[in-house]
């Protein structure tokens, strides 16, 4: 067993830079062993391995042994978390939320809508801009004070209001609107521009316009909540759709003749996909199926998680929605309604259903998520230029540290 050189004082001044050592480094697409990450203002610099490099007398070493040093985990797809629904929270209770993130392992997140009346919608998304712009100095000054690592929202996405009255799961088909490039716009425009993804249900009249758009404006599209033919789902593929949500859930179901947005989703290699992999939405048999299908490169873990996550049974809101929590189900007029399914979770869970490795697992989790909504190249890698956003696990994969801009304490 390799000794930690030391493991305490991990908050450093902005300039110091700082070296960051682990018998196993996963990039995530290398496996690098007695290797250490040089650190310099908050972004990565050098990444060597011992036997060929020599670590700088004058930096800062923080060794973690034996443990994993990993890229932190991305999100894309949650609702909240510690009691806190991101789309109806005010500013001051978003900071709780974002540390209960770092806890698991998470160090970005898009802070997800649900189907609400436009108004609604627009304010959350007003809140939610000012919340993702004050978030990086929050960060700054919180890991400088001493205070434990937090998540930053790095973007929004609109789960609604463009979805199949079908195929809806909990959102109220009050709230659900035909997609218009306006109404778009008008959503766009209460964001500030912090849209960075968006679900859509791509046989809708209209949708393929806005597909197109919301392309242009760099809006990673993704397909679901659709009762999608095959051929719309293709017709959206070209429209400018390069991802889909919480494939299987709250979609058209495969059949062998009439394969659907399903057929689209798993067989074509220009698409990226999602699943929750809580045991729960989806049958460890079919999480098989659908890593098989995308594969290591193009399979991506969300939560989808609600404001119950780390909370006790209960009712609990999501968005509009009222959401009864009972032995880690998330219910609504007996639908399924998000889940209390943490990224560290998935992670673990994922490695339990199918034969994919640690490194697999991590992979779906950060890098496959930054890549597939393509406005996150600096995220989800340990590569020189990225941001120093690191989670430190322990074989097992549980969450020992998480590592924001190079600071932050953990537990």
């Amino acid at each position: 067993m390799r000794p930690a050189i030391t493991m305490s004082g991990l908050t450093t001044s902005t300039f110091m830079k700082t070296i960051f050592a682990a018998h196993r480094i996963y990039t995530p697409i290398q496996e690098l062993e007695d290797a250490f990450v040089v650190v310099d203002d908050g972004r990565i610099r050098e990444i060597s391995q011992r036997p060929y490099a020599e670590i700088p007398a004058d930096a800062k070493i923080v060794d973690f042994g034996d443990a994993i040093l990993a890229p932190g985990f991305l999100d894309i797809h949650i609702h909240g978390g510690a009691g806190v629904d991101a789309m109806r929270a005010p500013a001051s209770e978003m900071p709780r939320l974002n540390k209960f993130l770092a806890s698991h392992g998470v160090t970005g997140y898009f802070p997800t809508t649900v189907a609400a009346p436009i108004d609604t919608t627009c304010a959350a998304l007003q809140r939610l801009a000012e919340t993702i712009e004050s978030a990086t100095e929050s960060a700054v000054e919180s890991a400088d004070a001493g205070d434990s690592p937090a998540a930053r929202p790095l973007g929004i996405h609109l789960e609604g209001p463009f979805l199949s009255h079908k195929r809806r799961g909990v959102h109220p088909p009050e709230n659900l609107v035909a997609p218009t490039v306006e109404i778009f716009d008008r959503l766009w425009q209460a964001a500030r521009g912090h849209v960075r993804m968006m679900t859509i249900a791509p046989e809708l009249p209209g949708a393929l316009e806005v597909i197109a758009e919301a392309a242009r404006r760099k809006v990673c599209v993704s397909i679901g909540h659709s009762d999608a033919e095959m051929p719309i789902a293709q017709q959206a593929a070209r429209a400018g759709a390069r991802h889909a949500t919480h494939t299987f859930n709250a979609m058209r179901p495969l059949d062998h003749r009439d394969p659907g947005i399903l057929g689209e989703v798993l067989t074509d290699s220009a698409l990226s996909a999602d699943i929750i992999a809580d045991g729960i939405h989806l049958a460890p048999a079919v999480v098989q199926v659908f890593l098989e299908c995308k594969g290591p490169e193009l399979a991506v873990l969300i939560t989808d998680a609600i404001s119950a996550t780390g909370m006790p049974d209960g009712r609990y809101q999501l968005g509009p929605i009222e959401v009864d929590v009972k032995d880690g189900k998330c219910t609504s007029g007996g639908s399924l309604a998000g889940s209390v399914l943490t990224m560290d979770r998935a992670v673990r869970n994922i490695t339990q259903f199918s034969s994919w490795s640690l490194k697999d697992a991590i992979r779906a989790a950060s890098l496959n998520a930054a890549r597939a909504v393509a406005t996150m190249n600096d995220q989800g890698i340990l590569a020189p230029g990225a941001k120093a956003d690191f989670v430190v696990l322990n074989a097992r994969g549980e969450v020992l540290r998480t590592i924001v801009g190079g600071r932050g304490a953990g537990s």
